[in-house]
Formats: C-alpha cells, structure tokens, sequence
C-alpha cells in the first residue's frame, strides 16, 4: 500500500459496466483492436512505448506487412529490422522484439504463449505489457498498468503518493483486480488505456463532462485534477553540445556505425563529435582528421534533439570532399532513404542531404 494517502476504489460493480458501456460507444478504430491476435498486440504495444497512437499506425501496418508472423520476425536481419523501425526511435525495443520472437520459435515452436509468466519472461516485455497481452489475447485477469491507467486511478482516487514508485504500481494493479473478476476482460483492459489516452488526458485539462466515472472521481469533485497524479521530481537532463559532418564526395554522402553498446547502440549516424561551441573550422579540421580532404563548408543548421536523459544542441556542416576516405560508408542519397536505419537524432541531417 502507498505510504501517503489511500487507494480505494468505488464497488467493481459499479465502474466496470460504466467503462465497458463507454468503451463500446467511444473506442477509436485502431489496427491492432480488429482482432486479438498475440503477435499483433505484442508488436502494437511496444511500438506504443514512448510513441503517439497517431505515429504508430503507419509504422505497425508497414512493419506487419513486412513480418506477418512470429517467424518472419525471428528470421530478420537486424539492419531490415531497424530500417522498418527508424523514426520511432528507442531502437532496443525492435531489437528486443527480435530476441522474444526467437526464443517464442525456439522455445514455444513459433506459437505466443499464453501464460503470464512465460509472456513476461519474453525479452523486453515487462509487467504492463505482459498483463496487456495475457487479458486482451487470453482472457487473463491481468492488469496493465501504465502511466494512462496511473493518472486515471490517481484522479479517481486522489492518490496522494508518488506513481513513479513501483510499490504504488503494485498498489494500482492489485486495486483493479476486482475489476477483471468477471467479464470481458480485454475489453476491461482497453477500456482503461483509452480512457486514460481520450479522456483523462495527460497535458491539459480532462474531459471530464465524457467521462464515465465523473461521478466516483475523488479529484473532479474537488475540482483538483490538476494535483493528480503525484510525480517524483525528475534531475534534469544533461545538455551535450555536438558537432555532425554531412560530408558529400560526388553523389556519396559519408555514414558510419555507432559502437555496439550505449547510446543509439549500433545505428547508422553521420560523424560526428561532441564540441564546446559550433566552430566552421573545427568542422573543416574534424573532416581534414577523417581523410576527406575537405574543399568547401557550403551550409549549416542547428537543432535539438531531446533524450530521455540527454538533450543534444546540434551543429550539421555541410562539407564538401575530395576523398572518399576509408574507414566511412559512402552511399547515395536513395541508399540513406532506403537502406539504412539513421535515428530521428539525425533526421534533420538527412533531410539536408536529401535535399542537396
């Protein structure tokens, strides 16, 4: 139980045929609630990790068409893999997916299994994800819980502590178990995601007037949503200032693969380095370092692209080279749209080498 405050629901019997009713009415048409197929739930909710519903379901209809089942996933090349995930960002995530689908066809014969503990036990796949795909694809009263259903428990409740803790993680899924006692318990499972993502939004006020529980909800009574949920203060994120060398030698443009562990592990990225401050002639003596002979800086841009945990401050120079120095991959502008998986980190980069 929470250390501070209370986690008490209203009766099961009461919620549950509000939420499901609503459910029916309102639930948005997305791909992977046609049908309760584990592999495509499986595959839905880890791309849903960290990622909008509207940016998914491109990604999710183009990935499936590609991998239509288990085994098709397993066998894969990482760099097919990665390039079908690029932009999404995250990239463990598809690698995990690969690891899982090769233990499900090495362990289970290419068949999902069906159990909690073995679906967790898959690479990758933690509590949420697990008890999404237990109850949605087998019935299983497992809660998911994540931070949709957190934010709703904790208006509904005025949830005092902290929902960050994994203590009052454990807290919430065992206070909504008796909502998965009887029933259709996918569509219980469901029901709280989309009120979390459609109603009890998490940036700006809910719609509280659509709302099935309004009545039973501890913060809309006390017109105090805006307390709910509690967080734990996050440190502030650590700011790197980097310099990225888009280097054209004739039609080719210079790429090269990122270390094996950490940041971006294995991904394709333009060199680069990390810098005090912009300098045209660091860039011009970084790509002289890299062999290039560079002739000419004809452009640069700035941005910034925010990790969780690290926030880059982005110089791109534009650099025109003699060599084709060895050591880099030089590719064409069609091979780095189609073939190789750069992460959205240099997206703007891309955009300026496509657009040359």
């Amino acid at each position: 139980m929470p250390d501070r405050g209370s986690l008490v629901l209203p009766a099961a019997d009461v919620l549950q045929p509000a939420l499901l009713s609503w459910y029916r009415e309102s639930a948005r048409d997305l791909p992977w609630r046609r049908d309760r197929d584990p592999y495509h739930v499986w595959v839905s909710e880890i791309m849903l990790q960290q990622t909008r519903v509207e940016a998914v379901v491109r990604y999710y209809e183009r990935f499936l068409a590609a991998l239509p089942t288990v085994r098709d996933l397993a066998a894969v090349p990482e760099d097919a893999l990665l390039k079908l995930w690029e932009g999404l960002g995250y990239y463990s995530r598809a690698r995990n997916l690969k690891k899982a689908a090769e233990v499900i066809v090495s362990q289970y014969g290419g068949v999902f299994p069906a159990q909690y503990d073995d679906i967790r036990a898959l690479p990758g796949v933690g509590p949420y994800t697990a008890g999404a795909i237990a109850s949605i694809c087998f019935d299983a009263p497992t809660p998911a819980v994540d931070g949709n259903v957190l934010r709703v428990i904790a208006r509904l409740t005025a949830l005092e502590s902290a929902v960050d803790s994994d203590r009052v993680k454990r807290a919430v899924n065992a206070a909504l178990l008796p909502l998965y006692a009887e029933g259709d318990r996918a569509l219980v499972t469901q029901a709280l995601m989309e009120l979390g993502a459609c109603v009890c939004v998490p940036n700006g006020a809910p719609h509280c007037e659509r709302c099935p529980w309004q009545a039973h909800c501890k913060a809309h009574a006390a017109t105090a949503w805006a307390k709910y949920p509690v967080r734990e203060q996050k440190k502030a994120r650590r700011v790197q200032n980097m310099t990225v060398l888009l280097l054209n030698c004739g039609e080719r443009f210079a790429i090269e693969k990122r270390p094996g562990r950490g940041l971006l592990a294995g991904l394709w990225q333009f060199p680069n380095r990390t810098a005090d401050a912009p300098d045209p002639q660091n860039a011009l003596d970084f790509a002289s370092a890299l062999g290039v002979q560079p002739t000419d800086l004809q452009m640069q841009t700035s941005y910034v692209h925010i990790f969780t945990h690290i926030e880059w401050h982005v110089t791109a120079f534009l650099i025109a080279c003699r060599e084709t120095a060895p050591g880099l991959t030089w590719v064409t502008k069609a091979q780095l749209k189609g073939d190789y998986a750069l992460p959205s980190a240099f997206k703007p980069v891309l955009d300026l080498a496509v657009s040359c």
